[in-house]
């Protein structure tokens, strides 16, 4: 077992147990406890109301038919009024709740509010050293793709709101923008090639009608389709169309002008520093990131080692897999076969990326027909495969998944991000599709939300060491059902996982270390099999997004110690089944707790095969 995943960031608050007796008060009856665990919720509840009323556009992300009209409130200002209330809130509960009064689940709702709680505030002194945009996330790809994909136009009550929206986002953009001019003020600026995708990505949202000749731009062809389907009169279309161009021409339109504007002044003062050691207390914030995405205490240095052996420890599985098929050559070699063989990609054109859609909706398929092996919960909402829309593929990930709504009439959504089909290459489809969608992140994160009996933010949960530590971990899932029957797509797994174990390297070497761009890409293109395409995308994500990337391989680390620790102690008594019960039943946790439900359960179950 990997011991310093033992040590969490807030481990006086995290070490309390978690079951349902200990700890708790000898003279404090079961009825109270229930009361007082029903109470809790009832709290939580309230809690959750009044932070959903501050975000109308999460409301529409959710599902829900409320303030459809409205955008959030993104000013500095705002932030900092819900991160009062959320310590505001962690005080009344300490005031008004005893851990030793509560059920087994009120104890861990109390525990992981406290937690999120305690992140925050060692991550609020630096939320200024978060950059406002990147060209991976930010309002600027943000804001039409909420547009396109969470706010439906089914009634023309829906079109007014849609343009009301487009009326706000000169006030919403602005709000960001007076965040990212402080920030430059402050002395935090993006890396200068960051602003070379930035600004053409802007520019791509108000190219075309009605801002300029050619085709529709991206907002102006989705309101436009949308109010054309609506059974209404064709007078009351045109003049929604009318009100919507005009909403894009004085609001939209200005605010993106704003944006460019704003981006090319700042790349004029960038520096080619890519690391965050660079900004003020560059080496500080990078730790609370390192604490907050791993839910631990692990050190740049030990994230850094953890990584160089677990390269090391692939690369071997790596070679058996090249003796398979009688390859002769180095792994380096075999990895520049991978990249440059016409075998391993579809054809770069329509009928490539329609043969690649067709193939990883097979893939999905097939492993919804074999959940019944894996899982005891599973998820009632459906999932599909798409393509990324044409107007974010240059900056969109190479793939991602979307939650359902909560009413599951929105699936979960496997995103495939097809711009250019070389970059996705077939042996890697089975791992890619098992790791976005199932059993990885439609599994974890569906059942999540629709777990009862828990608060709303434990099913809303985004610790991301259990999020991609459960979607890593279960790309290596179905071979226990021997689904990887291709040697090659055997090795695909093993190469996402590389991928994986070599961002601790590089991250901590960016970020920590003082590696250049180049450096940490040549790391990259040595020792794993991805494209050198996706490689540069990748290095240029983990630059503008630190730490984050750590959290996959630690989080597989974790549930894989606690899975082969379970077998050992349970023998022929160990049921994956179960297991994943517990890994998942519960919604998202820090990684302490997670090893503490584990624990749990093997205690249990050990106790249970000797009477």
């Amino acid at each position: 077992m990997f011991k310093p995943l033992l040590v969490s960031v807030f481990a006086g608050v995290l070490l309390a147990s978690c079951s349902g007796t200990e700890n708790t008060k000898p003279d404090v009856s079961k009825a109270q406890i229930e009361a007082q665990s029903q109470e809790l919720n009832d709290w939580f509840a309230a809690r959750y109301a009044e932070d959903l009323a501050r975000s109308p556009m999460r409301q529409t992300y959710l599902g829900l038919k409320t303030s459809k009209d409205k955008l959030d409130d993104a000013s500095q200002a705002a932030l900092d009024e819900t991160y009062a209330a959320q310590q505001q809130n962690i005080a009344e509960m300490r005031k008004l709740f005893s851990l030793d009064k509560l059920d087994r689940q009120g104890k861990i709702s109390y525990r992981l509010f406290e937690y999120n709680g305690d992140v925050s505030k060692t991550e609020h002194p630096y939320l200024g050293h978060q950059y406002v945009f990147n060209h991976m996330s930010g309002p600027h790809s943000g804001f039409p793709t909420f547009m396109v994909n969470f706010h439906k136009v089914e009634t023309i009550e829906d079109a007014k709101n849609y343009i009301a929206r487009l009326t706000a986002a000169k006030r919403y953009f602005a709000q960001f923008q007076a965040r990212a001019e402080d920030q430059v003020k402050s002395g935090i600026v993006l890396p200068k090639f960051v602003y070379g995708k930035l600004i053409p990505a802007s520019e791509n949202i108000i190219a075309g009608a009605p801002f300029s000749d050619g085709p529709d731009s991206p907002l102006y062809a989705d309101i436009k389709a949308k109010i054309n389907k609506l059974d209404a009169a064709q007078a009351d279309k045109h003049a929604l169309l009318v009100q919507a161009e005009q909403a894009l021409l004085t609001s939209l339109g200005p605010a993106y002008t704003n944006l460019v504007a704003m981006f090319k002044a700042h790349e004029n003062i960038a520096a080619d520093d890519d690391g965050v050691w660079k900004l003020p207390d560059g080496e500080a914030f990078y730790n609370s990131r390192l604490r907050a995405y791993t839910t631990t205490d692990l050190s740049a240095d030990a994230i850094h080692e953890i990584g160089l052996k677990e390269v090391a420890r692939i690369q071997g599985e790596m070679h058996k897999i090249m003796q398979q098929v009688k390859f002769k050559g180095s792994l380096q070699e075999f990895y520049t076969f991978l990249r440059t063989d016409k075998q391993f990609t579809f054809s770069n054109d329509d009928a490539g990326r329609t043969q690649y859609m067709r193939e990883a909706t097979t893939i999905i398929d097939e492993m919804k027909g074999r959940l019944d092996e894996l899982f005891i919960t599973k998820p009632k909402a459906d999932m599909v495969v798409k393509r990324v829309e044409p107007f974010r593929e240059a900056t969109a990930f190479f793939a991602f998944y979307e939650l359902p709504s909560q009413d599951g009439s929105r699936p979960g959504t496997y995103f495939i991000n097809l711009k250019d089909v070389r970059q996705q290459p077939i042996y890697l489809m089975q791992a890619l599709a098992y790791h976005e969608g199932i059993p990885g992140h439609h599994m974890q994160l569906a059942i999540a939300m629709e777990l009862e009996n828990i608060p709303e933010f434990r099913k809303q949960g985004l610790h991301t060491a259990y999020i991609e530590g459960w979607a890593l971990y279960a790309e290596s899932v179905p071979a226990e059902l021997g689904l990887y029957t291709d040697p090659y797509s055997d090795f695909g797994r093993l190469s996402m996982e590389i991928f994986r174990a070599a961002r601790l390297v590089v991250d901590t070497g960016i970020h920590a270390k003082k590696w250049t761009r180049e450096q940490a890409v040549q790391y990259m293109l040595e020792n794993i099999a991805n494209t050198e395409g996706d490689i540069r995308g990748e290095i240029d994500r983990y630059i503008v997004w630190p730490g984050q990337a750590t959290a996959y391989k630690i989080g597989m680390i974790k549930i894989g110690d606690l899975k082969k620790s379970a077998k050992a102690e349970l023998g022929d008594k160990f049921d994956i089944r179960e297991f994943h019960e517990v890994v998942l039943a519960n919604g998202s946790v820090p990684l302490s707790i997670l090893e503490e439900l584990g624990d749990e359960w093997v205690a249990v179950k050990a106790q249970e095969s000797k009477k």
